[in-house]
C-alpha cells in the first residue's frame, strides 16, 4: 500500500470525520476479503492514524511500519468489528495497541495523575493567548517538543475527530482524567510556546 502524501503532523489540525455508516459498510466488504474497500479504507483513515501515530513516536520510519501493521491487522479482523465504538476510534484503538507493542522495551515516559492534579483549572489561560499569537509551523514544532502522552492525547483530541468518551475508550482511562490530561496538555503546550515567543 502506499502512504498518504504530504505532511501528517498537517492532519493535527485538519482531521475530520463523518462517515461512520459508510466506514461500517467498508470493514463488512473488508470483512469479505474486498481489496478496494481496503484501499478507500486506507484512504480515508491511513493519514490520521499516521499523524497519531507519528505523534506517540517521532519517528517517520518507524510510524509507517506501525500503520502498515494497523491496516493488516484490520484488514484480518474487520470482521471482529462490533459498532461499539466509531470506526475511527476503533481504528486508533488498534494503531495505538500496535505502538505500544513497537515500543515495548523502550521507556515511555507517563505523567502521573498526581502531577496533573496540581495544574490549573479549565478556565483560560496563557496557553489561548499564546495559541491565538502563534503560526501553524510554530504549533506543530511546539507538539513535537511534547512528552510522548501529550502528542498522543491532543492528537487524540484534535487531530482524530473523536469525542472525549471516544479519547477515553482508546486510551482505556476514565473520561475524567481525559479531562485533566488534556488540561495538562495544554498548558505544556502554552508553556513550550512561550518560550519560543520568548526567544525570537
Amino acid at each position: 500500500m502506499n502512504y498518504p502524501d504530504g505532511d501528517a503532523g498537517a492532519a493535527i489540525f485538519t482531521a475530520s470525520h463523518g462517515g461512520a455508516c459508510d466506514d461500517a459498510a467498508l470493514l463488512g466488504r473488508i470483512g469479505q476479503g474486498d481489496e478496494d474497500a481496503m484501499a478507500s479504507f486506507y484512504r480515508e483513515h491511513g493519514r490520521v492514524v499516521l499523524a497519531q501515530v507519528l505523534l506517540v513516536v517521532g519517528e517517520r520510519v518507524l510510524a509507517e511500519e506501525i500503520v502498515q501493521d494497523t491496516m493488516l491487522a484490520v484488514w484480518r479482523g474487520a470482521g471482529s468489528f462490533r459498532g461499539e465504538s466509531s470506526v475511527r476510534s476503533w481504528v486508533i484503538a488498534i494503531a495505538r495497541r500496535q505502538t505500544r507493542d513497537q515500543l515495548r522495551g523502550r521507556r515511555l515516559r507517563v505523567v502521573d495523575d498526581a502531577f496533573l492534579a496540581d495544574q490549573p483549572g479549565q478556565g483560560p489561560g496563557p496557553e489561548v493567548t499564546a495559541l491565538d499569537r502563534a503560526e501553524l509551523a510554530e504549533v506543530k514544532g511546539a507538539i513535537r517538543e511534547l512528552a510522548s502522552p501529550h502528542r498522543e492525547l491532543l492528537g487524540l483530541v484534535f487531530g482524530s475527530g473523536l469525542s472525549l468518551p471516544e479519547v477515553a475508550g482508546v486510551l482505556e482511562i476514565p473520561v475524567g482524567t481525559v479531562k485533566s490530561r488534556l488540561t495538562a496538555a495544554r498548558t505544556a503546550l502554552g508553556r513550550v510556546l512561550n518560550e519560543k515567543g520568548q526567544h525570537r
